[in-house]
């Protein structure tokens, strides 16, 4: 186990999820958490976590989901079961979820969420600070809409989440809710705790002057089928100089495409080309939408940076982040990625590599997305930090 500032840490690498997941719960010492949020690498079996967490008590909540990377102590790690743990002296929890995404009804999600917040905040009127953390169905296509419903029910409290991963086989993706594995679902857990909590995100991409024009486009897929009148992957490929036979996630990674308004810009990731030349990105998309190519600054420094700039007062913050896949692919071609986990282990993050992250009313990738909780008292003056 790893105490935090606030909370508990526990993890384990250990091939055999029976044992694996023994460790981490006798690492956390649960029984006086409110919640348990539990990042599952690839290879685990699901059913057999199942069969662990039946043995918690009723009064430890769960929730968690399987990932493309875990985040805990040495930084980036595989095929791991990383778990954080928030102690019921500091957090109160309400969890609920949102079951079969394909037949989404927004009413339902929105009533949802008001419900947990309700409950919550009868019961915890003196600790003012409320925030959401959302987990979910990281090929369910509908990330979009759920984040705009939720934000609607929960009005001025910070969203935050991230798209449960499946390596890099986009094969299918697991929320745990209700401490079960489910697919085409996703969890809402709303926190209220006297302690101060910051919601993050940045990336380390600049915009370039290079524009292109969606020109046909399939948004309830995801498709672009033509970029400029041509093609989409062959075009793409054209604009960075490569061969269309040469896409791989690694060049997605490497050359993003941002849809700039005003000085504030959302990166659209391409997750793969089809075999057919459409691009399938990870998050919505439509005709006449205008893209510009990004370039990537020094992920390392722009990380250890940022992550800096969350420190106040000298005060090291706990966090909870949600990574996008396409920047831990960028650092391992790259040749950073042991720099980069120095520098998250050095800032004590925990979290999990994701297929996209949600912040407030917003679905984004390739970003590094978060919250940041300080200790009680620690003051009012935290804005939410939106990035460099």
């Amino acid at each position: 186990m790893t105490q935090l500032g606030n909370m508990r840490r526990a993890q384990s690498s250990q091939t055999d999820t029976g044992a694996a997941i023994a460790e981490v719960l006798t690492g956390l010492a649960p029984a006086d958490l409110a919640l348990v949020v539990l990042f599952v690498g690839d290879g685990h079996d699901l059913p057999r976590i199942e069969e662990a967490l039946a043995e918690l008590p009723d009064s430890v909540q769960v929730m968690g989901c399987t990932t493309a990377g875990e985040i805990g102590k040495g930084g980036y790690l595989d095929h791991s079961i990383t778990a954080l743990g928030l102690p019921r002296n500091l957090f109160r929890v309400a969890v609920g979820y949102v079951a079969s995404l394909r037949n989404f009804d927004p009413e339902r999600a929105r009533a949802m969420a008001f419900d947990l917040r309700a409950g919550l905040t009868f019961s915890t009127a003196d600790w003012a600070t409320e925030v959401a953390f959302l987990l979910t169905d990281g090929l369910s296509l509908m990330e979009d809409q759920l984040v705009w419903t939720l934000s609607e029910a929960l009005g001025q409290s910070p969203l935050v989440g991230g798209s449960a991963g499946d390596g890099l086989r986009f094969g299918q993706t697991f929320v745990l809710v209700e401490r079960r594995f489910r697919t085409d679902a996703a969890v809402l857990a709303v926190l209220r705790t006297p302690c101060t909590v910051t919601a993050f995100r940045f990336d380390h991409l600049e915009p370039t002057a290079q524009r292109m024009v969606v020109t046909q486009a399939d948004p309830a897929q995801r498709l672009v089928i033509e970029i400029n009148g041509m093609p989409a992957g062959p075009e793409y490929a054209r604009i960075l100089g490569k061969d269309p036979s040469q896409l791989s996630p690694f060049i997605f990674a490497a050359n993003p495409v941002v849809s700039k308004v005003g000085d504030t810009h959302h990166v659209l990731a391409i997750q793969r080309v089809e075999p057919d030349g459409t691009l399938r990105f990870f998050s919505a998309i439509e005709r006449g939408l205008v893209l510009r190519l990004a370039q990537s600054t020094d992920l390392v420094a722009h990380l250890d940076r940022a992550l800096n700039g969350l420190r106040v007062g000298g005060t090291a913050p706990d966090i909870l982040a949600c990574d996008c896949i396409l920047r831990r692919l960028e650092a391992e071609n790259t040749q950073t990625a042991r720099a980069v986990s120095e520098v998250l282990d050095r800032h004590g993050v925990t979290g999990f590599n994701t297929y996209g992250e949600q912040f407030n009313m917003v679905h984004v990738n390739q970003t590094f997305t978060g919250f940041a909780f300080y200790p009680p008292n620690s003051g009012d003056d935290l804005a939410t930090y939106g990035g460099e």
